[in-house]
């Protein structure tokens, strides 16, 4: 299917130049709309245009944002003066794109990856009955209680967030060596210059620490129907996280599917193959989806062994699906897993 790819630039409400992006099938009309909530310092036109490609070939208008300070958006790089802001301007567009008149009557899907992950969910919380489901990747969603940092060091450094909100202090090891598993792959997100590989700044650190501290507390809210994905391998954001939203959440709608031995970057950082299962996965359930009657689907959760479907549970009136090879868990505070910790 031939896909058309544009661009615009947009001024949020705080008038900040924001960078939008969109892929369309040329030739018919889209099953439904698909908005695109990336990672922490990455981008849309670049790192994501994998995932707006293969999701528009299969059929959806695809619609992405580079948050303030990301990718081609203005503002100081990586800098988040307040989690809001992101969930502001995205709701913003997303909601512009999907009153247009060719777009009313498609269902609205959200995907996020990682952070963004954390931006959909709270996209729900904004407008719950707006959107019709979301995919999230590896989501940041809640903080492993194993790496949960101690209220002391939140309160340090919350003392001096306004006096040096943009200092890079916050130590962390390298993510890109820890979230993308294939060594092509990996260097060339590396060489990608839209994205933040600097340390995270102060303030920025602290937001996201509070969103998905504020998420934790609120995952029985969620009640959009939902795909979540997660690499059993991955170690920058941990995999229980998204057991525990799965678990949590008060969605009768959702799905969770856990793959052995793969990475944090499951659509980005894995080996073809493992890309294609993925995709596959995650375009099979909008397919599911976009139909627009999810009143007949039951609600199930499956667990792969690697060889097949070994567990199932199926709920009330609502469908949908499950998929060890360990790695040492280091301190990612972009995918909070790992100790806040002060440099000072």
């Amino acid at each position: 299917m031939e896909v058309q790819y544009q661009e615009e630039y947009l001024r949020n409400s705080r008038g900040v130049q924001i960078f939008t992006c969109r892929w369309i099938p040329r030739l018919s009309s889209p099953k439904a709309l698909v908005f695109l909530c990336h990672g922490y310092g990455m981008e849309c036109s670049g790192f994501m245009r994998g995932c707006g490609h293969r999701l528009a070939t299969s059929g959806y208008a695809v619609f992405g944002i580079d948050y303030e300070g990301h990718g081609r958006s203005s503002g100081a790089r990586c800098y988040i003066k307040k989690f809001e802001n992101i969930v502001a301007d995205c709701y913003a567009f997303f909601t512009s794109i999907a009153v247009e008149e060719e777009y009313r009557d498609k269902c609205r899907f959200l995907y996020g990856e990682s952070m963004g992950g954390a931006v959909a969910l709270l996209l729900h919380k904004k407008n719950p009955r707006f959107w019709n489901g979301a995919v999230l990747v590896a989501p940041m969603c809640k903080i492993s209680e194993k790496v949960k940092p101690h209220p002391l060091v939140v309160n340090l450094l919350t003392r001096v967030e306004e006096i040096i909100p943009k200092w890079k202090i916050v130590p962390t090891k390298d993510v890109i060596n820890s979230a993308f598993k294939d060594p092509i792959k990996r260097e060339e997100i590396r060489s990608n210059k839209l994205i933040y590989q600097d340390k995270p700044r102060l303030k920025t650190a602290l937001e996201m620490l509070r969103a998905s501290m504020s998420l934790e507390d609120s995952l029985h809210e969620v009640t959009l129907p939902f795909f979540v994905l997660h690499g059993e391998a991955d170690i920058v954001t941990d995999p229980e996280v998204s057991r525990a939203l799965y678990e949590k959440a008060g969605s009768r709608d959702k799905t969770i599917k856990l793959y052995p031995g793969m990475w944090h970057g499951l659509t980005s950082g894995e080996p073809d193959e493992n890309i294609q299962i993925v995709f596959s996965d995650i375009i099979n359930w909008l397919d599911k989806h976009a139909e627009g009657d999810t009143a007949g689907f039951q609600l199930q959760s499956t667990r792969s062994n690697g060889n097949g479907v070994d567990e199932r549970f199926i709920g009330q009136k609502t469908t949908f699906s499950n998929r060890k090879e360990g790695r040492k868990s280091g301190s990612y505070l972009c995918g909070l897993k790992g100790r806040l910790q002060s440099a000072m």
